[in-house]
């Protein structure tokens, strides 16, 4: 059980909470590790430089909290909402992240390490010459998010929406773009391979022979 709203530099492990109201609470240099959240608000909540180790928040309003400098390994967040959250500095290392979504939430100098965030609504991500190699994103939204630079090598990309979203200068070599309209992106300064020149050869009308 969660016991007060302070909960700075505690060590809590194998808890599991249902419908909690942890809004406004504090976990400043907390670790978690192996609980398990569903259906918790933890709104404005102070969660900065928090450390989660195989933890499970499903369904979660983190709407608000701040959560810059919290470390993240191998826990998921699945169906949480991060409107408006502060995620500066933040470290997901092989986190699944699921149907999440982050409007106007500050995910700048963020670090993605592998995981998957399929469906995640990412709009206006400021993801200017980030690394996100490996990373899966299939049908995730990126609409009006800045991915200049972007290192998006080997990427699960099937089926994301781009519109709006800055590539210039992208490296989108070996990356997933199934179900993507090729002819609706920006492909100035992208590096891409081979198999993707030719794909968007012949999604321009291109007849490629040999």
């Amino acid at each position: 059980m969660l016991n007060g709203k302070t909960h700075d530099n505690e060590t809590l492990q194998d808890l599991t909470v249902e419908g909690a109201n942890l809004d406004r609470s504090s976990f400043d240099s907390a670790a978690m590790k192996n609980c398990h959240f569903t259906n918790c608000t933890f709104r404005d909540a102070r969660l900065s430089d928090l450390m989660t180790t195989g933890c499970h928040f499903d369904s979660c309003d983190f709407s608000g909290a701040l959560l810059g400098g919290s470390i993240h390994e191998s826990s998921s967040f699945t169906n949480c909402k991060f409107q408006g959250a502060r995620l500066f500095s933040a470290v997901f290392r092989e986190c699944k992240m699921t149907g999440a979504s982050f409007p106007d939430a500050d995910l700048g100098g963020a670090e993605l390490h592998g995981g998957d965030w399929s469906y995640t609504l990412l709009p206006k991500a400021p993801f200017k010459a980030m690394n996100l190699r490996r990373v899966k994103l299939a049908h995730a939204d990126f609409e009006g998010a800045n991915l200049e630079k972007a290192d998006l090598r080997e990427a699960d990309l099937t089926g994301a929406n781009f519109s709006g979203a800055k590539l210039t200068g992208a490296d989108l070599r070996g990356a997933k773009l199934d179900g993507i309209d090729l002819l609706t992106l920006g492909w100035k300064g992208v590096t891409i391979d081979t198999d993707q020149a030719i794909a968007i050869a012949r999604a321009h009308g291109a007849k490629v022979i040999g």
